[in-house]
């Protein structure tokens, strides 16, 4: 009887650290893998950053991507056939996709870094709002179509011209009759989700989405290995105790800043520097601004060492009088006083693919002796 109880308890052990060793490895279950009929499953993509999707492989040249929180979608190679008894709400998109509606600003850049341009037929910009110029050069060519804002788009055009997929930002959810209409006319839809990537080479690394989705894989792979090597030469760096507010001023006179954990904030960490706001924003919450009114923003950040003014929603800002004209009350902040004032390119939010170079820009600002410098890839000094 005492052998049988040993035996029982040794076993009730071993399936417990059995389960432990499950639960924390980062592999998926086999019941977590997408079980496909007819298809055999080969490997998962792997993923460094990015936690807002998966990757299945399998066979022949298909993948079934798992988007968090939102569509679930297989990748039919170009001469298969779409397998039998899919789920009703699994998005299925047939290789090649030619005729793409690319609503997504920000994912722009992650296609045009594969060497997927060529699948982009329709934008939500016009060709005056793109700061990726092989965009804005298609879009003047007219190989790029101007097909209507995310949430006001040009249903003529994109049916006449059989486009075979939208892909759209998180903002079309507030949207959502524009997504049922696509749907409706039998426009596939997908909602990217890079913005809810809080690393920032995790936004660079849904590049392998767009990978999967044009059968451009290995262009995937390579280019984010290029932004990982930017990104681990800055991986031993010493933070410099240097303090960095990143804000806009809107058309009510407001503030504009990130989150503290926010993606930007993150950026400015890697980099060296310090964030000015420790615990600004709900961390449970998506968004990743916070308004602030100038008199909190003042008490806070008026003691910043940098200011990295974000001229991506609102107009660059040139000068120090330009800055002060926004807010007078800024003439009394330490960056300004000490001539410590940057302003972002246009470019930067839309270069999501280069998010590493962006890391390695501010390191350059919070480091460097020069007082030559001016201008950098992403940033300029406002003097």
């Amino acid at each position: 009887m005492k052998r049988k109880l040993k035996f029982l308890v040794f076993a009730i052990l071993m399936l417990t650290v059995a389960m432990m060793a499950g639960c924390g490895s980062g592999e998926n279950s086999k019941d977590d893998i997408p079980e496909i009929d007819g298809l055999k499953y080969e490997n998962k993509t792997e993923l460094k950053y990015a936690t807002q999707f998966q990757i299945y492989n399998y066979e022949r040249g298909y993948s079934y991507i798992k988007i968090a929180d939102g569509e679930d979608v297989l990748i039919v190679p170009e001469g298969e056939k779409e397998p039998e008894n899919l789920d009703d709400d699994v998005v299925v998109l047939k290789q090649p996709l030619d005729k793409v509606y690319m609503a997504a600003t920000s994912a722009m850049s992650l296609v045009n870094a594969v060497d997927g341009m060529d699948s982009i037929k329709f934008s939500s910009l016009e060709a005056d709002g793109w700061y990726i110029r092989e965009a804005s050069d298609a879009m003047k060519r007219g190989s790029i179509k101007y097909a209507g804002k995310y949430n006001t788009p040009d249903y003529e055009m994109l049916m006449g011209e059989d486009c075979d997929l939208a892909v759209e930002s998180t903002m079309i959810l507030h949207n959502p009759e524009v997504k049922e209409k696509m749907e409706e006319l039998g426009i596939k839809v997908v909602i990217e989700r890079s913005s809810y990537e809080t690393h920032p080479l995790g936004r660079t690394e849904w590049m392998k989405f767009y990978g999967a989705v044009l059968g451009k894989q290995k262009e995937a792979e390579e280019a984010f290995e290029r932004e990982v090597a930017v990104m681990d030469k800055l991986a031993d760096i010493e933070n410099t105790g240097k303090t960095v507010a990143f804000f806009y001023i809107n058309s009510s006179g407001g503030v504009v800043t990130r989150k503290s954990d926010d993606y930007v904030s993150k950026m400015i960490s890697i980099a060296g520097g310090n964030y000015i706001f420790e615990n600004l924003g709900d961390p449970e919450k998506k968004t990743s601004t916070v308004n602030m009114q100038m008199e909190e923003f003042y008490a806070s950040a008026k003691d910043a060492d940098y200011i990295f003014y974000n001229s991506s929603i609102v107009s660059e800002v040139n000068s120090i009088e330009e800055l002060i004209d926004l807010s007078p009350v800024l003439a009394d902040f330490k960056a300004v006083k000490d001539g410590n004032v940057w302003c972002t390119g246009k470019n930067l939010f839309q270069e999501t693919d280069k998010l590493g170079s962006v890391i390695n820009d501010m390191h350059t600002i919070l480091t460097s002796d020069d007082e030559n410098l001016n201008k950098l890839d992403y940033f300029f000094k406002v003097k």
